[in-house]
C-alpha cells in the first residue's frame, strides 16, 4: 500500500518492472492517453492476482469508474465495467458476462480510434457523477502479496 514514503509514481514502477517491457510500453501509453482524454478523472491502482489495473472514475469510489486498463502478462484490456449494455454495432467488445465487456489492446493508439472513442464517450455518458474539473490524482488501491506471474511462460 502507498504511504507516506511510497508514492504512488514508485509502487507503480515497481508493479511494472515486473512485466515484459512491451507490456509496459502499452500500458504507460495507454495511461497516458487516458489522463490527456480525462484529466480530472482519478485514477485507482489495483496490483492484484491477476492482473495490475488502472480505473478511471470521478472519484476514489470504484463503483463509480466506468473504464479501466488491465494489464496481464501477454495483453493488456481495456474493460467497460458496464460494456454490455453500451452500442457496439462493430461487435468490438468481448465477453459474455451480464455487465462487463472488454478491448484487447494491442497498442495504446487503439483508443484513438473512432469506434472506441465512441464506446468510451458512450460509457462517460452514462456516469452517474462526470469527471470533476482540474487534475485527476492516482490512488494506490489494493497491492496484493500473493500474485501470478507477470512474465509470459514460455
Amino acid at each position: 500500500m502507498a504511504t507516506a514514503k511510497h508514492a504512488p509514481s514508485q509502487v507503480i514502477t515497481a508493479a511494472l518492472g515486473r512485466y515484459d517491457p512491451a507490456i509496459v510500453k502499452v500500458v504507460l501509453a495507454a495511461r497516458r492517453a487516458m489522463r490527456r482524454q480525462f484529466p480530472g478523472a482519478v485514477e485507482l491502482v489495483y496490483d492484484n492476482y491477476n492482473a495490475l489495473v488502472f480505473a478511471y472514475g470521478p472519484s476514489e469510489h470504484a463503483s463509480l469508474a466506468p473504464f479501466s486498463l488491465a494489464a496481464y502478462p501477454r495483453w493488456v484490456n481495456l474493460f467497460f465495467f458496464n460494456g454490455a449494455s453500451l452500442p457496439d454495432p462493430l461487435r468490438l467488445l468481448q465477453g459474455s458476462g451480464r455487465q462487463v465487456r472488454s478491448i484487447r489492446l494491442a497498442s495504446a493508439a487503439m483508443l484513438e480510434d473512432p469506434p472506441v472513442q465512441a464506446l468510451l464517450m458512450a460509457a462517460v455518458d452514462r456516469m452517474p457523477e462526470p469527471f470533476p474539473d482540474g487534475r485527476g490524482r492516482t490512488a494506490i488501491r489494493a497491492i496484493a502479496t500473493q500474485r501470478r506471474s507477470r512474465r509470459p511462460t514460455r
